[in-house]
């Protein structure tokens, strides 16, 4: 009984075992058969329309006209017809000199010009009598020629006198100051009441044109090339933006290009005008100019940070409809900013990789992420536009 009772309870303990391996068996097996997971990537989109291709350049602006009024004459500022930070139109007078002795000097001219007219008409008078003398013999061919030396002399008296008339004239117009251009005033410099003097050479105030105003600036030299291709097909577009480059100030128009390059930096400046409506844009203030080239239509646009470097040269990795990535060889024709512009490789629709490609290789499973859960899943920042 003892002898069957102990090979009955082998034959269990075998069973057991036997039980226990294969149930180990297929557990290997299973874990063996199982997928890996799916590696998290950011992903985007590829796009296809126009796009626009800028250069950009940092630049100033600058007053498209720029006026310091200066007196010509002497005199004491008996007018300020404005107020600083004006808006003026041509011709308005701005300062009023004292015009009294410029007055007067006028009248004294004018009083000299009607003195010596009037010392003509006599002598006229008198070198006709005398000529009636003269050819009756009673006066001699001398006293005749003296009359007449006379008579000459007083027309280029008169002669004198009018152009004297002519620049006390002038110098009472330069007892008006008036605004040259349509601008701003910019802060007064002298006050009512003032003496000032043609020769002191002091600003009065300055006049600033903003409508239009002006931007200067640079590329570097070897985009000037390309530049003057785009301008032998009309007039190029300029957009400035603010000094962070985010805020767009005015749109304008390229005007010329500087007729030589800065040796020393290796860049060459670029002028645009601008209508500055809103007056966003003022003298000095440095902007950011973007210089749109061309506008490239039906273009297929990918995020720049999707792009690989490879052996072979540039690809990117494509999901497919599985979530599997395969390798895609590209043909990039520009990158700018975050955006890439490719010619071959890709089609509208695309999902492709932009973070985490360094995990990937051709039939990985991914499971794409939008950029906000990629980096809390990963730790790194993705890239998706």
């Amino acid at each position: 009984m003892k002898t069957r009772a102990f090979w009955g309870l082998g034959l269990i303990l075998a069973i057991c075992a036997a039980l226990a391996g294969c149930s180990s068996q297929q557990a290997k097996s299973a874990k063996a058969v199982s997928p890996p997971p799916a590696i998290p990537v950011g992903v985007a989109i590829v796009k296809q329309g126009d796009f626009n291709v800028y250069l950009n350049g940092l630049g100033s602006v600058e007053a498209f006209y720029t006026v310091s009024l200066k007196t010509r004459i002497d005199g004491q500022i008996m007018q300020v017809n404005f107020r600083e930070g004006q808006d003026v139109k041509k011709g308005e007078t701005l300062l009023v000199i004292d015009p009294r002795p410029y007055e007067v000097a006028l009248a004294q001219a004018q009083a000299n010009l009607q003195k010596d007219e009037a010392q003509l008409t006599n002598a006229k008078a008198q070198y006709d009598r005398n000529r009636v003398l003269y050819e009756q013999g009673v006066i001699a061919k001398q006293e005749l020629d003296t009359l007449q030396a006379s008579f000459g002399t007083f027309e280029g008296t008169i002669a004198s006198d009018k152009a004297a008339i002519k620049n006390a004239e002038l110098n009472l117009t330069y007892c008006y100051i008036k605004s040259p251009i349509d601008g701003r005033i910019g802060l007064r410099q002298v006050d009512p009441g003032n003496y000032v003097t043609g020769a002191g050479g002091t600003a009065l105030l300055v006049i600033t044109q903003l409508h239009p105003i002006a931007v200067i600036f640079t590329i570097p030299q070897d985009q000037l090339q390309q530049v003057r291709d785009h301008m032998r097909q009309g007039s190029l577009d300029v957009d400035a933006y603010s000094s962070d480059d985010k805020t767009k100030l005015s749109s304008g128009k390229l005007l010329t290009i500087d007729n030589q390059i800065d040796a020393t930096t290796g860049t060459v400046k670029l002028k645009a005008v601008f209508d500055n409506p809103d007056n966003n844009l003022w003298p000095n203030q440095f902007v950011n100019a973007h210089l749109l080239l061309e506008t490239r239509k039906n273009a297929i646009t990918a995020p720049a940070a999707a792009l690989q470097r490879g052996p072979d040269g540039t690809f990117a990795y494509v999901v497919d409809a599985n979530n599997t990535v395969q390798m895609k060889p590209l043909q990039v024709a520009l990158t700018q900013g975050s955006t890439a512009v490719v010619t071959s490789g890709l089609q509208a629709g695309d999902k492709i990789v932009t973070d985490g490609q360094e995990k990937l290789q051709v039939g990985s499973r991914v499971a794409p992420q939008s950029p906000a859960r990629q980096n809390q899943s990963s730790g790194n920042i993705g890239s998706q536009t």
